[in-house]
């Protein structure tokens, strides 16, 4: 059975080795319920160097496209920085789903027709720190 794609973000910390053991339970978790975890931090951490100028833009560059291809955003964390806003509003951008992991256990299904209402008693913390009040996803 293909799995669909799973787009992990958080806003990680400056230790890497702290880094990796965080993402790896992450990704470990949205695998154990049915998708292909897709975690930038753990994939390109291993060979880009981001104080180079050029691969640091290459770096971005392969993280959009791993994001656009995803069916859905899962957000980790109670915390946003600047890099999680900026993959939420891409993925709004692309109508890709972002939820937490408890909404991808509720919802089974990454995409369909309808649109799914999310208010603001059932929005994630994440949303929430944002400042929306209601938004729409395709789920």
């Amino acid at each position: 059975m293909k799995r669909p794609l799973s787009y992990i973000t958080a806003s990680w910390g400056v230790d890497p080795t702290e880094n990796t053991e965080i993402a790896t339970k992450y990704s470990r978790k949205v695998f154990d319920v049915g998708y292909n975890p897709i975690c930038p931090i753990l994939m390109l951490s291993t060979f880009i160097d981001d104080g180079i100028p050029q691969e640091h833009k290459d770096r971005q560059d392969i993280e959009l496209d791993y994001l656009r291809r995803s069916n859905v955003l899962v957000v980790w964390g109670s915390r946003i920085d600047e890099a999680m806003k900026n993959d939420i509003a891409i993925a709004e951008r692309y109508r890709i789903p972002a939820t937490t992991l408890s909404g991808i256990l509720t919802v089974k299904t990454p995409r369909s027709e309808k649109p799914y209402k999310i208010t603001e008693e059932s929005i994630p913390d994440f949303a929430r720190n944002i400042g929306k009040k209601e938004c729409f996803v395709h789920i």
